[in-house]
């Protein structure tokens, strides 16, 4: 049987028309998204799927809502869950999905949920306010925690702060959803990692700098009950011809986990880089152009024929079909109009 797809996008309210999540229909076979319906939300900065595609949850300037993702892809809402804190901007969960980390780019706090039985976003059992000081007086000059995972054997939970170049490493209890801070990965200065995420094999973490626009491979070791990270590459995020005004924006792998994909915003482009799945390191495979401007969120569909790109500026999603044989990729699709975009979650549907 075919399987069937849906798609949520979550966008900024405060400008623009979008009501907050826009929930598009997926042809992974064409390589395109078609608009069903929007989800009042106020501001949806990110929205994130639990780890088996049964519920999507949503940062909202009050808080997480929690939503029921229903057999036909439609979003039945569950509740409202506070984190104490300024909104959100990054949700992630554990691989029993019993806890929630969210991360806070205003406030610099890392909050952890308990999940609810019923799978909804629960009460705060632990939080942290980063401290420090940056090295520049604009952006970088306090705490922005801008993204939080737990390391794939669930013992680390690992906060990117972009605000003062550090990745803050936490001991996570399993059992009660309490955080330590037992370490930090110091960064180059003014860099700003931005966002994280692990190899499936647990092996290799690979970080996205917002700042010098490049991406850090490191190797994770927590078999001695401590967290070892060692930078083993920095790789450009751009190619050699581009702007002089650009921030690294998203990082995400393909679908086998071969192929590692970014966006640049100012450049406005799309890096696909192959990995090794041995070492890790990454090999510079393309870089073009989006079509887009901004594109705050990027991903290869199922099957790994076809790219999107959330362009935040141009308020458009685009449609790329990707040639491995010959690094290449190019749009088979008019853009799709989506008010003020931030990201985009992908969950396979159950059979009808």
């Amino acid at each position: 049987m075919k399987k069937r797809y849906a798609a949520y996008v979550g966008s900024y309210t405060y400008i623009g028309n979008s009501k907050g999540i826009t929930i598009l229909d997926v042809d992974v076979e064409n390589g395109t998204m078609t608009k069903r319906k929007e989800v009042p939300i106020f501001n949806a900065s990110y929205v994130s799927a639990s780890r088996d595609g049964s519920r999507l949850y949503s940062i909202a300037d009050n808080g997480i809502v929690s939503y029921r993702i229903l057999p036909d892809g439609d979003l039945e809402r569950m509740g409202l869950a506070t984190i104490r804190g300024m909104r959100g901007c990054h949700i992630s969960t554990d691989p029993e999905q019993k806890f929630m980390f969210v991360s806070g780019y205003h406030d610099g706090k890392v909050t952890v949920l308990r999940v609810n039985e019923d799978g909804s976003a629960g009460e705060i059992t632990d939080g942290f306010y980063d401290k420090g000081i940056g090295s520049i007086a604009e952006r970088n000059f306090r705490p922005h925690i801008s993204c939080s995972r737990l390391t794939p054997d669930g013992k680390f939970l690992c906060a990117a702060n972009l605000g003062i170049d550090q990745i803050r490493i936490f001991r996570f209890d399993r059992e009660n959803g309490k955080i330590k801070l037992v370490d930090t990965v110091r960064c180059e200065l003014e860099s700003a990692p931005r966002f994280l995420r692990f190899s499936k094999d647990g092996n290799f973490m690979y970080v996205i700098s917002e700042l010098k626009n490049y991406i850090s491979v490191y190797s994770y070791d927590g078999s001695s009950g401590y967290p070892k990270f060692e930078l083993l590459q920095t790789i450009s995020t751009v190619g050699k011809n581009h702007s002089n005004v650009n921030a690294a924006a998203a990082l995400r792998f393909g679908p086998a986990g071969k192929l590692i994909l970014c966006s640049n915003a100012g450049d406005n482009s799309i890096g696909i880089f192959e990995r090794d799945e041995k070492t890790g390191l990454l090999t510079q495979r393309v870089v073009l152009p989006v079509s887009g401007e901004y594109p705050k969120d990027i991903g290869m569909m199922p099957g790994g024929k076809y790219i999107y790109s959330v362009n935040h500026e141009t308020s458009t999603m685009t449609f790329f079909t990707w040639v491995p044989e010959k690094n290449y990729f190019y749009m088979h699709a008019a853009p799709l109009k989506i008010d003020q975009p931030n990201c985009c979650a992908l969950v396979e549907l159950p059979e009808a």
